[in-house]
């Protein structure tokens, strides 16, 4: 009972946090135009919508990063298999996906794959928004470079791990959710995290399929004011934020991940 009264409290104050982060961010960016020369009225709704494009930016590299560890874990686990039909379309996905540049796979997710999914769902081009065609995109472009990680995490187990496992009667299976991967995790967290990192600046090219995030929003402000500079410094003070914030947690957990290990 105490443990799920704490993960509540946990949740309680995340959600919090989260509010109060974009709300202080909205009014900071406010205070920020009227201190750069904007109108009252223009410093608000330019300081709200560079806010909001932040939260979309932040959202929608939460949900493909997440999306794209568990690609990640299965491809990468798929591309060490024995099986050809398995290891086979596992390595396909990740040459075909790291070999072509993700403004590419961004596009054909917004207008090729809605075309070609038409036949067995009529409604995919309604379904596919700006939003969660760059998600699918996002999500399969670093679950193919997690999926690297992944492997070269799972390859730097020492034999001795697997060998001793196996004495004791673990299937495959058992090995690998609880000897190797939990060793494997510690080992891969560091690169995992640049790669979540690097997703959050990749997200910026969302904007090219008219999803409203953070690039697109400073580039819409731009074209009302004409100040490219104020807001071109606004956007990379945010994207720098936003990227300190993320590896602060991120070193917390591997932090955490270190002791856990002891």
């Amino acid at each position: 009972m105490r443990f799920f009264s704490r993960v509540l409290l946990f949740l309680a104050l995340l959600v919090l946090g989260y509010v109060a982060f974009f709300a202080l961010l909205g009014l900071a960016l406010e205070r920020y135009f009227l201190l750069a020369g904007f109108g009252p009225e223009r410093a608000a709704s330019a300081g709200q919508a560079m806010a909001q494009g932040a939260e979309i930016t932040l959202k929608l590299t939460l949900l493909s990063g997440g999306a794209g560890l568990i690609i990640g874990v299965f491809a990468g686990m798929a591309r060490l298999s024995g099986r050809a039909w398995v290891r086979l379309p596992a390595t396909f996905y990740i040459w075909v996906t790291r070999g072509t540049p993700l403004l590419v796979q961004i596009l054909f997710a917004y207008t090729a794959l809605p075309l070609l999914l038409k036949p067995l769902w009529p409604g995919a081009q309604q379904a596919l928004t700006p939003y969660w065609a760059a998600f699918l995109a996002l999500a399969f472009n670093v679950g193919a470079y997690n999926a690297e990680v992944v492997r070269a995490g799972i390859q730097a187990i020492p034999k001795g791990q697997w060998e001793a496992a196996w004495s004791l009667g673990l299937s495959p299976g058992d090995v690998m959710r609880f000897v190797v991967l939990p060793q494997a995790l510690r080992i891969v967290v560091p690169p995992l995290v640049n790669n979540v990192v690097a997703l959050l600046k990749d997200s910026s090219l969302a904007s090219v399929i008219t999803l409203t995030e953070l690039a697109l929003s400073g580039q819409r402000i731009i074209s009302a004011t004409f100040r490219p500079v104020e807001v071109y410094l606004a956007v990379a003070a945010i994207y720098l934020l936003l990227t300190t914030v993320l590896t602060l947690f991120t070193n917390r957990l591997e932090a955490r991940l270190k002791v856990a290990g002891r």
